[in-house]
């Protein structure tokens, strides 16, 4: 492994990527990264606190930071995340706003879901770059309007057209990052992806499995904790997880019939959580009733998060 920091030409940067929910911003930070770093489901809102994510493009490490979609708060923990991106937007040398450009041509155009969004970007003093997401849904004429509108509400330093899932315009805007980001050392080795601790990493793949199999609302009620990780004589690990809901009646629905539905999740957990730890796993899923979890500054720590105390 070289040195990171040998070269006086190294930049190093953070790039916050914020947006409305389920604009794509995980995926793209998947893309830039090469490897899965977070957590993707078709829902919104899957993530909750910042994920750090680090990409290598030449001299350049671009350290890119996964925030909470920004909509219209109405919980604790909404405004929790809406204010995490907010902070880390404010915090990080370059921005880039991520936005569905599907959802942007068949839905309300660039109004009513991302006037949030819009409101506070002033606020910002960061180079804002803007980023329309999946572009292979929408055809070009449509797109050169979109970003005609985006030019109208918001003086971006760039505007990027790219599709994340299938790496379409990626790479020019992963070299653009990596020429914009500040010159300096590496904050990381080369070899790092993220910094997320490997227990927080294997809680938030489970949590994937249950947004991807429960019903709509369920998701958003629970919170997943590796509780114990013991490494085995054989060179296996076994992995304690916690799963708190708020009401017995979810619990109920998360065991499905004689555990069927813990047990597919259960499955489906193990087998990513191995392949990232490169070792076999031996997965136990606990369900608790935890009634105010979602008013328990310890559970948002636990998830990066600030606890509003409104």
């Amino acid at each position: 492994m070289t040195d990171a920091n040998s070269s006086g030409d190294r930049r190093c940067g953070f790039v916050a990527l914020i947006g409305a929910p389920n604009s794509g911003k995980s995926t793209l930070i998947n893309a830039l990264v090469g490897a899965k770093i977070a957590i993707v489901t078709h829902k919104a809102q899957t993530t909750r606190g910042p994920v750090l994510g680090i990409a290598i493009e030449g001299t350049s490490q671009i350290i890119l930071v996964d925030t909470p979609g920004i909509f219209q708060p109405k919980r604790r923990l909404d405004r929790a995340m809406s204010g995490a991106a907010w902070t880390r937007a404010a915090d990080a040398d370059l921005v880039v706003l991520v936005i569905d450009a599907e959802r942007a041509h068949t839905g309300r155009g660039l109004d009513a879901w991302l006037d949030p969004v819009f409101e506070t970007l002033p606020t910002i003093k960061r180079p804002i770059i803007a980023v329309l997401n999946k572009i292979d849904l929408v055809a070009r004429p449509e797109l050169l309007v979109l970003a005609d509108k985006l030019g109208k509400r918001h003086d971006f330093a760039r505007t990027f057209m790219i599709s994340a899932l299938n790496g379409d315009g990626v790479a020019d805007l992963k070299s653009y990052l990596a020429e914009t980001v500040p010159e300096g050392p590496w904050l990381y080795p080369e070899d790092q992806l993220t910094d997320a601790p490997i227990r927080q990493a294997a809680a938030e793949i489970t949590r994937e499995k249950l947004f991807l199999r429960l019903h709509d609302e369920l998701p958003y009620s629970l919170t997943v904790e590796t509780a114990d990780w013991k490494e085995l004589k054989d060179g296996s690990v076994r992995i304690e997880q916690t799963i708190y809901v708020m009401r017995e009646s979810q619990r109920k629905i998360l065991l499905g019939a004689s555990g069927a539905t813990i047990k597919e999740i259960s499955i489906a957990a193990r087998k990513e959580i191995g392949e990232m730890i490169d070792a076999p796993v031996h997965l136990f899923l606990f369900v608790k009733v935890r009634e105010r979890w979602g008013e328990d500054p310890e559970r948002y720590r636990e998830m990066g998060l600030d606890y509003p105390k409104e």
